[in-house]
Order: structure tokens, then C-alpha cells, then sequence
């Protein structure tokens, strides 16, 4: 390893927990739990094995879209740390940690977000 580069570790679990508290469930979803607006995140559509910093160029790809998206739907952008970062990467590789997520686990405002995104998608009225 290169001198000065360090790896997080990686905890699915609390990658779950970020999933859902940094809004990411918003926009994408988890086996059936979460957003339409953007691409489900599934283990099962992972590459397996992926290497992480893949996963982050593709989010680099997406980011011009993902960034005006989080500006429209939660009024600004969300902020992630390398470590939670790491942590997210690790929910969405890992099947048996995805099924822990159910729609129980999202916070009222949270909903309230994801409601307000489906109604624009669906072309409903709504506040």
C-alpha cells in the first residue's frame, strides 16, 4: 500500500442506518424499500466482488444528476465522510444486511420526502 493512504474500515450496518438517515432511501432503493427516482441498490445488482473505489466513480458519474436531485427533493446536498461513505458501500454489497431494512425504519420526515417525490413523479398534486 502506497505510503499515507489508509482504508476504513466497513460496517454494513451502519451503512443501513446512513442509507436512511443521510436520505439516500429517498431517491434509491432496497429490496423493495425506498425511492424510484434513481437506481435501486440491491446487493444483487452489485458487481461482486466490487472494489469501493468503483462504486465512488459511479457515483461520480451520477453526481451532477444526484446532487440537483438532493437539492430539489431535501433542500440541499448531503454531506458524506470517507468512513460513511465506506459504510454505505458495505450495506449495498451486503444481501444479508439488506434484509434487516424495512419501511419501518424510515423517519417520519423522511417519508414525508419520499411522498413529496413520488407525487412529482407521478404528476400529483401535492404541498
Amino acid at each position: 500500500m502506497a505510503s499515507g493512504l489508509i482504508f476504513p474500515p466497513m460496517d454494513p450496518t451502519n451503512g443501513r442506518l446512513l442509507f436512511v438517515s443521510k436520505a439516500c432511501v429517498v431517491c434509491h432503493s432496497v429490496n423493495g424499500v425506498g425511492g424510484k427516482n434513481a437506481p435501486p441498490l440491491d446487493a444483487r445488482f452489485m458487481d461482486q466482488p466490487m472494489n469501493p473505489f468503483d462504486f465512488a466513480a459511479r457515483m461520480w458519474r451520477g453526481a451532477e444528476s444526484m446532487v440537483m436531485m438532493q437539492r430539489y427533493e431535501l433542500g440541499d446536498v448531503i454531506n458524506l465522510s470517507g468512513q460513511e461513505l465506506a459504510d454505505i458501500i458495505a450495506f449495498v454489497h451486503d444481501p444479508e444486511e439488506q434484509t434487516k431494512l424495512s419501511a419501518a425504519d424510515i423517519p417520519e420526515l423522511i417519508q414525508l420526502l419520499m411522498d413529496h417525490a413520488d407525487a412529482e413523479m407521478l404528476g400529483v398534486p401535492h404541498d
